[in-house]
């Protein structure tokens, strides 16, 4: 049986592009006793991916040339050699892009379709939602009537963090890089949105947060970083999500205005989401509640067919879409 892939065929440098992905057939090999084969049916494309297509390793390894480009993947076990999972059950993993992928269950989530459909597992009730929810409640701990700053707010992690923080009776405040996503942004219950793209980050949040930021959540890192630093709160929480700005360039822009966490007594914490694995469960039941509450909605975007992942990817960072981004296998 041929497995279709989206292999790494060039290592990027700068923007990612579609040529630096390629499609790749190769045999699927049989199965080892504690192996289990899933067919994937949704492909998860996030920010992350493009940090792990560099070279080397941080607090996961770069993908490797003719490697399936590592994504987060939904599918349906077609066979099972392991006796933790049976044919027929629905599972999320880093299983890759392609159309099936070999696993021996470890780092596998089993998806519960009363909790929401497929596709869902792979954001709000996924890795983003995941991420949200503990980066905001772990790591921000708000409290009802602060302020909070989401960038990069029209993602599903942007927009499910705020969602979150109305529910802890917060105000929220968000930006995106078009009114179109600003004008979204209040229909999913944010209080305020502006468009960095066409008023100044800084004014922004001295006309809508005039008291200050309590809690700053960064996705995109870069200038907005440092405009969000010069208004915070005394005890700010700035929480290092992502750095959307930052992910295509040779080196990072560290923030200027650091010293702002020093004079309001604030905290700056980094998140990785892998360290709540254990605790990902109950919060995905939680977030499964507030969904059919009316507490949290959605957005998908879904491109379809596997062939079309690299240029998923490129239209991620170039804006051209909002919500969850799928590609339909």
């Amino acid at each position: 049986m041929l497995n279709q892939q989206i292999v790494l065929a060039a290592r990027p440098h700068g923007m990612v592009k579609s040529g630096d992905m390629a499609l790749h057939s190769a045999q699927v090999p049989n199965l080892q006793v504690g192996q289990l084969l899933v067919k994937n049916q949704f492909l998860s494309v996030d920010p992350a991916i493009r940090y792990w297509l560099n070279a080397g390793t941080t607090y996961i390894r770069g993908v490797e040339f003719d490697e399936p480009v590592r994504c987060f993947a939904a599918g349906e076990v077609v066979a099972s050699r392991n006796d933790e999972y049976s044919v027929g059950q629905w599972v999320t993993g880093l299983l890759g892009a392609q159309e099936y992928a070999i696993s021996d269950g470890v780092g596998l989530a089993r998806c519960d379709p009363t909790d929401g459909p497929l596709s869902q597992h792979l954001g709000v009730l996924g890795m983003p939602g995941m991420t949200a929810y503990f980066g905001l409640l772990d790591k921000g701990q708000p409290q009802a009537g602060e302020v909070i700053f989401v960038s990069g707010a029209a993602g599903v992690v942007g927009t499910t963090v705020g969602q979150i923080a109305k529910i802890k009776g917060c105000r929220v405040i968000g930006s995106a890089g078009s009114d179109e996503k600003c004008r979204y942004l209040v229909e999913a219950g944010f209080d305020a949105a502006f468009n960095y793209k066409t008023e100044d980050t800084d004014a922004a949040l001295k006309r809508l947060a005039p008291g200050g930021v309590h809690i700053y959540f960064d996705n995109v890192g870069g200038d907005t970083l440092d405009a969000a630093l010069l208004n915070l709160a005394r005890g700010a929480r700035v929480v290092i999500c992502g750095a959307l700005s930052q992910y295509n360039e040779s080196a990072y822009a560290g923030p200027k205005n650091y010293m702002k966490i020093l004079t309001a007594r604030g905290i700056l914490t980094g998140l990785i989401v892998f360290d709540y694995a254990a605790q990902w469960p109950a919060a995905v039941r939680e977030l499964a509640g507030w969904l059919r509450e009316g507490k949290v909605s959605t957005r998908e975007v879904i491109e379809p067919g596997l062939s079309s992942f690299p240029d998923a990817l490129v239209k991620l960072y170039q804006g051209g879409t909002f919500g969850k981004l799928l590609v339909s296998v």
